[in-house]
């Protein structure tokens, strides 16, 4: 199972970024999907999640209204839009998938059976 990451960059404050996860290896409309980053020095931090079929989504309080997760499952690919960044929300994000046996409401990222390697966002002031 491969999770690969990509979109990432430098942007300044207010500017827009488009991450993608490409998964491969398998069944991808069995897995919830979601992302998470993680700052240098901080703790991994729950961004977004998205139900297997689309019906759920979940966000963090800090980027509700600027973040938008989605997917497509006949592409094998989650992504999450990013608006109006902000310097804090500069860390390494990483996408990760997690059977639909699991619930998807969750913030924890216990019970994600694979990761991505990340990409790295850095949003300048």
């Amino acid at each position: 199972v491969q999770l690969v990451e990509s979109g990432g960059g430098l942007v300044q404050a207010g500017g827009s970024l488009r991450l993608s996860c490409a998964a491969s290896g398998l069944t991808f409309s069995y897995y919830h999907m979601a992302w998470f980053r993680q700052a240098p020095g901080k703790e991994r931090e729950f961004v977004a999640a998205i139900a297997w079929n689309g019906g759920r989504i979940y966000y963090a309080d800090s980027v509700k209204g600027r973040f938008t997760i989605s997917r497509d499952n006949a592409e094998n690919t989650v992504y999450l839009q990013m608006n109006s960044l902000e310097p804090e929300d500069t860390a390494v994000y990483c996408c990760a998938a997690k059977t639909l046996t699991m619930q998807v409401s969750t913030t924890s990222a216990h019970g994600y059976n694979y990761w991505g390697q990340g990409t790295q966002v850095t949003v300048s002031s």
